[in-house]
């Protein structure tokens, strides 16, 4: 029956739990090892390296949101990309990656995966052209991140996933601000999802998190033998947390989109913004690919206003809003690119990018609408 249940019932009921107690919550097994009766006789749990019940519990809710054969759970996003890379790439490989990402994804594709022997391209993956002639005859994987951070680009995930098919190529799909509530990678023919759960599926800014959630059970087996050899495990209580966190994941991401498309509306029509990025305005280029892929637009809005005097002006002004890196939470927070998530990029591939001195990122939170458009509205005068 669970198998059959709707997105928001699954977020509540993902795994199949059933516990002696009768306990509605799954429990912490705040527990590094495992007693066996005997040498031939055990409970399935040996040392939580390998496995926990509660992260299992985590695992197998993840792996039901996505329609995902297996999940792993890790530390943060970036250790769950690491063990990726080190799973899917060798030393001569080479890696299409969405030149737009994450500035912690762009750090760990430049430095450890570029140390290890490994090529990588950044393109404009939104361009299936780009895409196509970026590929080599050593290129094993394309890494797209839709819509991107900071600048809200989308690509079409069935279109690079057929080039993907065709070529023999894995495609590999950072849906941390969708989240599979909007969008389900997997459905559109991606091979291997990632996420910060940090972020939404957390929901509360409280613990960090990661997941790799696979198509194949052949690439989960290789990478849950990694995930253990590394050891980047989730805790027993951080596994705890996500739980608690993705059963309100419909309610939230239904309540921050509504909040994020009005502020959007508010933030393009204000005489010190010059643009808005949020893939739920009509006039975003990536609109109608959203509307085709995804069942929403998610809370994540970044814009560009009149200068750098404005955006100090606004970062000190701000009150409801907490001027504070990270996203994904029921608070607003309110991010400044250029020297947080991606202080590591250069500045003139900042500047081509379009991430400025005059660009901000806003994720969006579940407070009233009507606050937070007045703290703005204040701030922005």
């Amino acid at each position: 029956m669970k198998n059959k249940s709707k997105i928001d019932t699954k977020c509540v009921h993902g795994y199949d739990y059933r516990e002696s107690t009768g306990a509605v919550s799954v429990p912490i097994y705040q527990s590094a090892t495992f007693r066996h009766d005997s040498l031939d006789e055990g409970t399935g749990y040996s040392y939580s390296r390998l496995q926990n019940p509660t992260r299992q519990a985590l695992e197998e809710t993840m792996a039901a949101l996505e329609g995902g054969a297996d999940a792993i759970a890790f530390g943060t996003g970036l250790a769950a990309m690491t063990v990726l890379f080190e799973c899917c790439l060798s030393p001569d490989d080479h890696i299409i990656a969405t030149e737009d990402l994450y500035g912690g994804s762009i750090r760990l594709l430049r430095t450890i995966v570029q140390n290890n022997g490994v090529q990588v391209d950044f393109v404009d993956t939104s361009d299936i052209g780009a895409v196509d002639r970026a590929i080599k005859k050593n290129t094993k994987a394309v890494f797209v991140e839709t819509p991107t951070n900071p600048m809200m680009s989308v690509t079409a995930i069935s279109s690079v996933a057929q080039l993907t098919k065709k070529h023999g190529l894995k495609l590999i799909v950072d849906n941390t601000f969708l989240t599979p509530y909007f969008l389900q990678p997997l459905a559109l023919g991606a091979d291997i999802v990632v996420h910060s759960g940090t972020k939404f599926l957390g929901g509360h800014n409280d613990t960090l998190a990661g997941f790799l959630v696979l198509r194949d059970t052949n690439d989960a087996e290789r990478m849950r033998y990694a995930a253990k050899t590394i050891g980047a495990c989730l805790s027993p209580f951080d596994s705890w947390l996500l739980l608690r966190g993705i059963k309100t994941l419909a309610i939230r991401m239904e309540r921050i989109q509504g909040n994020a498309l009005e502020i959007a509306k508010f933030l393009a029509g204000h005489k010190r913004v010059s643009r808005v990025n949020y893939v739920g305005l009509p006039q975003c280029k990536g609109h109608d690919i959203i509307n085709k892929e995804a069942s929403g637009y998610g809370g994540m809005i970044s814009f560009e206003v009149d200068s750098h005097k404005t955006v100090r002006s606004l970062l000190e002004k701000v009150e409801l809003i907490s001027f504070a890196e990270s996203l994904g939470g029921v608070e607003t927070l309110i991010t400044f690119p250029s020297t947080q998530t991606h202080a590591d990029v250069p500045e003139a591939e900042r500047e081509r990018r379009g991430i400025t001195d005059r660009l901000m990122r806003l994720s969006v939170g579940i407070e009233n609408i009507s606050d937070l458009i007045e703290d703005l509205k204040r701030a922005l005068e």
